[in-house]
């Protein structure tokens, strides 16, 4: 055979191929219909400390448990917190019983005493002045000495101050005790109350709870060692809200849109998928390279968006790759419907 034919066909071939390369590359591209973005289950974790400093006698958690929100997770000796609580109350009372006395004045009791005591002081001071009016006058007639009227002169004077000073004591009993004294009162008993509120705080904080759902995943400290604020005892790994971070490309970022939906899947679970949905997109691009971009480099541009799963199971753990596929037709979530039903505006 010939090989001119052979050479022949080899370039109809390859111009064939040619024009069908330019005409697939001048043809526009398919529309699109989804997004599909890949990326990681956030991983989030919390140092737990004590906001006191005791001997840790209890913890009631182990790796790997899973906790829920206001759940104890360990204890401090209570001791020394309870006695500073008990010396706050009994102060409290002290405060409170000083001021319910001058609040409710003087008892009948009181003022009917001592209205006794300054008729009977007015009494002895009659008396005191008879005495002293005979033995002046025994004085003039020389049948008394000097000094027993010196003597009558000052039991009157004393008889008379003393039924002055009973008689102001009626007074202030009957009047009632000054505004001063009660505002006094009043500031003692605030501030044993503070005393009391920041012993109770003080003897709540003795009890380590999870701050949000989430794994223990590590005990750092265990009973008998010395907690402090600076010491963290656990570390809680945040499991909700779930969201995975991925990265959208510039050219796509405007189709998207939060609370759109989303579909997760993870290759450790193949076939089943879980439903999501755009929680977060942030305003501002990574991995910018320069101030003013070329169109080339303009297309490298990327924004981190949260898609945020329904996943009661705790099936994707922190951490785990997943795809996700966001239709651009999707739907968009109401603020508030409940995050994992199903969406009910377009």
């Amino acid at each position: 055979m010939s090989k001119k034919p052979i050479v022949i066909l080899i370039l109809i071939l390859a111009g064939t191929a040619a024009v069908g390369y330019a005409w697939l590359k001048q043809r526009p591209p398919a529309e699109r219909t989804e997004l599909l973005l890949y990326g990681n289950m956030d991983l989030r974790h919390a140092d737990l400390a004590f906001d006191e400093s005791a001997r840790i006698t209890k913890i009631y958690v182990q790796t790997g448990d899973r906790v829920v929100s206001g759940q104890p997770l360990a204890l401090l000796d209570t001791r020394r917190y309870q006695n500073n609580l008990d010396a706050a109350l009994a102060a409290q009372q002290a405060s409170q019983a000083a001021l319910d006395r001058l609040l409710a004045g003087s008892r009948p009791q009181d003022i009917e005493r001592l209205r006794g005591v300054v008729e009977a002081d007015s009494a002895n001071l009659k008396t005191r002045q008879l005495s002293y009016a005979r033995t002046a006058k025994l004085i003039q007639q020389k049948m008394a000495s000097i000094q027993s009227g010196d003597e009558a002169r000052a039991a009157r004077d004393a008889a008379a101050g003393q039924l002055k000073a009973d008689q102001a004591a009626l007074d202030l009993a009957i009047i009632g005790p000054r505004k001063e004294d009660i505002d006094q009162a009043r500031a003692n008993l605030t501030a044993a109350q503070t005393q009391v509120n920041a012993a109770q705080i003080a003897l709540t904080d003795t009890v380590l709870k999870a701050p949000s759902p989430g794994t223990i995943q590590n005990r750092i400290l265990e009973p008998g060692d010395m907690a402090s604020p600076a010491q963290p005892v656990l570390t809680l790994a945040l499991t909700e809200p779930h969201w995975a971070r991925v990265y959208v490309d510039e050219q796509d970022i405007g189709r998207i849109k939060e609370g759109m939906t989303a579909t997760l899947s993870s290759d450790s679970f193949p076939g089943k998928y879980f439903q999501g949905w755009i929680g977060y997109i942030s305003p501002t691009a990574e991995f910018t390279p320069k101030t003013v971009e070329s169109p080339a480099v303009r297309t490298d541009l990327v924004y981190q968006a949260r898609i945020y799963a329904c996943d009661p199971n705790a099936n994707l753990r922190l951490g785990m790759p997943v795809t996700v596929t966001i239709s651009f037709d999707a739907k968009i979530r109401d603020r508030g419907q409940n995050p994992c039903s199903a969406p009910s505006n377009p």
